[in-house]
């Protein structure tokens, strides 16, 4: 079963290689969507695909990569749009 997931990840997320660990992360468990830097200092994004996938995707987000410091992963279902084909960096 597909699903989507809006994600926002807090922390020492910005200037450490984060949103190439999402988009790296993504890619690996063939998942599609987006992610982008915020102002805030967060890191936001949107995930599509097998549910259990979304899951385990983020779960290691909430690990991070080794520069990082998750503070939070806040997520949110989404409505499944099947617009992305990939997963990719937004600036």
């Amino acid at each position: 079963m597909n699903t989507a997931t809006s994600f926002r990840i807090t922390g020492k997320v910005q200037g450490v290689g984060f949103r190439f660990f999402v988009n790296q992360t993504a890619q690996q468990f063939g998942l599609a969507g987006w992610v982008k830097n915020r102002g805030d200092g967060s890191v936001i994004g949107l995930v599509e695909g097998d549910y259990g996938l979304v899951v385990d995707f983020l779960k290691e987000l909430k690990v991070g990569n080794r520069w990082s410091r998750v503070e939070a992963v806040e997520n949110q279902p989404h409505s499944l749009s099947g617009d992305f084909k990939s997963f990719e960096i937004r600036y």
